[in-house]
């Protein structure tokens, strides 16, 4: 089982050196398949998942010179053959998860029938999320609030016992600080880990290792902040 839980993608080298690591060989001889749905349901998100696409938003995550790259849009799966896509999955060496709503990603996992494929693929492939496709990994997710789902659907698939807090300290995310950060790692009951754009969380076979050369905190359940 191996993941590479990103804030922002592959934005420096010891991320760059992490997936590497992780994936066994170069980039240059692996297969990837991106998963953008997430970001359908937040402002502008069709724009954006083409700029992230194509290089042009964040750090590099499709664009990293894999010898063949596809998309896989949840949202169609349902309505086709399984034989048609399931392959596919099957075959390729990295799945790259993008960010945007975790509540909406995470129900399109589910109906998709993804979620029921992860702990087989999860053998084979390596799991690379971005944001939101970071934190449905983990017990805690969020939501934008601008779908139509049922409100009792999950913002996780909680595979493993930790929180994921990403974009510490961004501008773009003025609640992201610290302070804010450690008072919402105090109400989850498992450890949070409040990571930068330039920190991923590398999980091999359980083992948690954090890559950064940014900032990042490790917050304890039983912490609470200050102020």
């Amino acid at each position: 089982m191996k993941l590479l839980l990103t804030s922002a993608g592959i934005s420096n080298k010891s991320i760059h050196n992490a997936l590497l690591d992780l994936l066994g060989k170069p980039i240059s001889e692996c297969s990837a398949l991106h998963i953008p749905t997430a970001l359908y349901a937040i402002p502008g998100g069709t724009e954006l998942s083409r700029r992230v696409i194509s290089g042009e938003l964040g750090d590099p995550f499709c664009n990293l010179g894999w010898k063949s790259w596809g998309l896989l849009e949840l949202t169609a799966l349902p309505s086709i053959k399984r034989e048609l896509w399931v392959p596919a999955l099957q075959k390729t060496d990295a799945l790259l998860v993008g960010g945007g709503d975790c509540q909406y990603l995470c129900y399109w996992m589910h109906q998709s029938g993804l979620t029921e494929l992860l702990p087989e693929l999860l053998n084979k492939l390596v799991y690379v999320g971005l944001s939101a496709g970071s934190m449905i990994m983990t017990r805690y997710g969020t939501t934008y609030n601008n779908h139509t789902l049922p409100a009792e659907t999950p913002k996780s698939l909680g595979l493993f016992d930790i929180a994921l807090h990403p974009h510490l300290n961004h501008e773009w995310f003025p609640d992201n600080s610290l302070l804010n950060l450690s008072r919402l790692a105090s109400t989850i009951p498992v450890p949070s880990y409040a990571i930068d754009d330039q920190t991923a969380i590398k999980i091999t076979n359980g083992n948690i290792e954090v890559i950064s050369e940014g900032e990042w905190k490790l917050f304890s359940p039983t912490e609470r902040s200050e102020g």
